[in-house]
């Protein structure tokens, strides 16, 4: 294959005031006309770094120190700014991670793509607009014409990212950098970019580096894949023979990261001890020596040279031997019984419903309602995981914040521990409050930036007038120990901590009043997959030391069969699956749920290839008007006729296990009288 781009030996460095950090370093790359190549680590890695490099879009502090990028025989690194303006876009796109942050607020959606057009061919306001219809077509938008007016903020986040690959490919570049596409979208609609991508490649001829921490996607979308750690190169090879030969011990501690719907039993996951190094000072040895388990003297004193094997490259002295990591058994937490041995149940929900007022015209009144949550029931048992599940907006997160009391209920009842404890009109006890906990999804903006961490995690001791001010301290210092860090962090701000360093804080607050149930509100969707399965470990550690109850919230399947005892399927605002985690995930009775699991990511490129388009299509329907029937009919393949005028009830699909579909999976069962 013909190399379209070559990156040969390129370093790049980003100053501060005493001195640099090089964040790629003596790093070469090849790109063939036509091929995608996967850019796989963790944050931090270089990943994101190269991607600007090449495309010289590099923030003021950072410089390229050494080497050159070649496209089609230019070397983009020697060319000056004016130069390089005529390549971006026309030779050479970048779709950035967030959409939002990179779409212009205040200009219409046609303008925007249109602008690239406009700026390289001098193309008119009527052939700029004409070309921007094409290529929304092209990336499948829902009613094309129509988007062309609208604003950002009037998009989904799976429509803007629709246009962010429309502004790329408006002037037909030869090479498109997709630098985590997919990082914040639900499952269903990350499949659904990822095929976009890889078919519009294949129909343009398009080159195509993807950027990404995730595994599983790279594995059914790439021809060849590239390890990137601490700036440097530690493996590559085809895709076929990375996942199935991998070499470099950080390559096979990514995948074992990764929790998996594949694997038969629930093992522990091999997360990755400490943190990269510092790359602000020197490094003379393996970089990724401190935290490989395979480490020797000769790997702390010498950097491994990559050594080839054929077309696979890696840089190790002691090479794995494919994929397979032996880790420890991660039994269930199990629940907690009575004397007599039966299961004790600690929350139960009735009949929840929640709706949002719309409101309009000059005096705001109400012209409508978001149907949130729909009539929801279930029940929770001391000391076991209740998953949710579901995309963005079924109302996973408003149930979350019914049950610790956070979002008043529009109709229905919770009890916790036999009593009622939220309705319509009722008062909670602010005593009965300290028994559930929120773990919130962004850590970040849930912790007070102008209090430290033992401020912080004190603070709902001293509301609650639990002890004095040392045993107070004492109590913090308990609570960081508890979530792996050390007591130094009590006098620290939220913001010198890693992400998954302040998720860690998060559950510790969540954890000071010493509650029995904690709601986690996607407490890793943001997180490398090492930083990831560290957090999920912990939370069971924990749950069996401390007999917690967890209601876990995520559109991560993975995340949620790893973690649960009994899931939830929700669709805009209804449960349409309910079962224990075995019998909702390997059985599947609602076309939903399978819809769902066909668009998980696997890290394994012969699967990954039997699921391409089999997952669910479409965009979630108006929660403000959703539609008659079984709401899930307008993107079911299975939907008829009864569909549209009739509602499912839920029906028995085993002792367990309900759906509530017209057309199911399996056969329903006819139970006898339980208590």
């Amino acid at each position: 294959m013909s190399s379209l781009l070559t990156v040969n030996n390129l370093k790049v460095q980003f100053a501060s005031r005493k001195t640099f950090a090089t964040a790629v370093d003596d790093f070469s790359l090849t790109i063939g006309a036509g091929e995608c190549v996967g850019l796989v680590g963790e944050s931090g890695c270089g990943k994101t770094t190269t991607g600007l490099a090449i495309m010289r879009l590099l923030p003021g502090t950072g410089k390229i120190a050494a080497g050159n990028i070649v496209l089609d025989g230019v070397d983009l690194a020697g060319l000056s700014e004016k130069e390089m303006q005529h390549q971006r876009g026309q030779s050479i796109a970048l779709i950035p991670q967030d959409p939002m942050s990179s779409l212009n607020p205040t200009t219409r959606i046609g303008r925007q793509i249109g602008e690239g057009l406009r700026i390289h061919h001098g193309a008119s306001e009527a052939d700029a607009r004409k070309r921007a219809l094409e290529v929304l077509e092209m990336v499948e938008m829902p009613r094309p014409a129509e988007r062309l007016n609208q604003y950002p903020f009037e998009l989904s986040g799976g429509l803007r990212q629709r246009v962010i690959i429309a502004m790329g490919l408006v002037c037909s570049p030869t090479i498109l950098i997709a630098d985590e596409p997919t990082t914040a979208l639900d499952v269903t609609i990350q499949a659904q970019i990822l095929d976009i991508l890889d078919n519009l490649r294949k129909e343009l001829g398009m080159a195509m580096l993807l950027i990404t921490h995730d595994m599983g996607v790279i594995a059914g979308r790439t021809d060849r894949v590239v390890v990137m750690y601490a700036g440097k190169k530690a493996e590559e090879a085809s895709t076929p023979e990375l996942f199935n030969s991998m070499r470099h011990p950080y390559t096979q501690a990514l995948l074992a990261s990764m929790p998996n719907l594949e694997n038969t039993s629930k093992h522990k996951l091999a997360s990755i001890a400490g943190m990269p190094p510092d790359l602000t000072k020197e490094i003379t040895a393996c970089r990724f020596a401190p935290r490989c388990a395979y480490a020797t003297d000769q790997c702390r004193s010498e950097e491994p040279s990559l050594t080839l094997q054929g077309e696979h490259a890696f840089a190790c002295f002691h090479p794995t031997d494919g994929p397979k990591v032996v880790v420890a058994i991660a039994p269930s937490p199990g629940a907690v019984r009575s004397a007599s041995g039966a299961k004790i149940e600690l929350v139960r929900a009735e009949g929840l419903v929640k709706e949002f007022a719309v409101t309009g015209g000059l005096i705001r009144h109400k012209i409508g309602a978001i149907h949130a949550v729909s009539d929801v029931s279930f029940t929770l048992t001391e000391g076991e995981t209740f998953g949710l599940v579901g995309e963005s907006g079924c109302g996973k997160t408003t149930i979350g914040r019914m049950l610790v009391g956070l979002e008043p209920l529009t109709a229905g009842q919770i009890f916790f521990d036999g009593k009622l404890v939220s309705a319509r009109g009722h008062k909670p006890s602010r005593v009965g409050r300290r028994d559930r906990q929120m773990m919130f999804q962004d850590p970040y903006s849930s912790l007070d930036p102008r209090m430290k961490v033992a401020n912080i995690l004190g603070e709902p001791l001293a509301i609650q007038g639990d002890g004095n001010k040392t045993q107070q301290r004492k109590r913090v210092y308990e609570l960081l120990a508890s979530v792996g860090l050390d007591r130094m962090a009590a006098d620290r701000y939220p913001h010198e901590f890693s992400g998954g360093q302040r998720q860690r804080i998060g559950f510790a607050r969540a954890l000071a009043l010493n509650p029995r149930l904690i709601v986690a509100d996607e407490p890793v969707s943001a997180l490398d997959v090492s930083v990831q399965a560290q957090i999920l470990n912990l939370m069971k550690e924990l749950q069996r030391e401390q007999h917690l109850s967890y209601v876990m919230v995520s559109h991560d399947l993975a995340v949620i069969y790893y973690m649960a005892d009994t899931i939830a399927v929700m669709y805009l605002g209804k449960i349409v699956e309910i079962g224990d985690a075995e019998s909702v995930f390997r059985s599947p009775a609602h076309p939903y749920t399978q819809g769902l699991l066909d668009a998980v990511p696997v890290p394994d490129p012969k699967e990954a290839h039997k699921r391409r388009g089999s997952q669910v299509r479409g965009e979630l329907p108006s929660a403000v008007h959703p539609p008659s029937g079984c709401r899930f009919r307008t993107r079911c393949p299975k939907a008829q006729e009864i569909c549209a005028s009739e509602e499912p009830v839920l029906r028995s699909f085993g002792v367990t296990q309900q759906a509530a579909c017209h057309f199911p999976m399996k056969t329903p069962v006819t139970l006898g009288p339980r208590t």
